[in-house]
């Protein structure tokens, strides 16, 4: 079974949470995580995301850029634009939604159509 993994531009740690929810207080137009946008709001997840996730259709990992750095780059050595939506097939990346892909959605829904769709 192939592994869909997501990963968010922005990284982790307690200090970098509280400053990405700052920055999504202060100043959203310019918060540069869409998957982020997408998948939660300030405080919590998206019901419809956390709904569509729960009955999952493939394994699902979530990770920070600076996770996925430290967990992929000694394996593969990738470098990707983030966010980004990869799936993992017998050891081996590809990407399944694109960066760019992912800063023009605008909806939750949106993002689940496009995995559906993809997957």
């Amino acid at each position: 079974m192939s592994k869909l993994v997501m990963v968010y531009n922005a990284n982790s740690g307690k200090a970098n949470t509280l400053l990405d929810v700052a920055h999504k207080l202060l100043r959203p137009s310019t918060y540069t995580c869409n998957l982020c946008k997408l998948t939660h709001n300030t405080f919590t997840e998206h019901r419809l995301w956390r709904n569509f996730r729960t009955v999952p259709s493939h394994e699902l990992e979530f990770l920070h850029k600076d996770e996925f750095q430290k967990q992929y780059a000694s394996k593969f050595g990738y470098k990707f634009k983030f966010p980004i939506v990869l799936i993992e097939n017998q050891g081996n990346l590809e990407v399944l939604i694109s960066s760019e892909e992912l800063n023009k959605l605008t909806t939750t829904k949106e993002l689940i159509n496009l995995l559906k769709t993809r997957i």
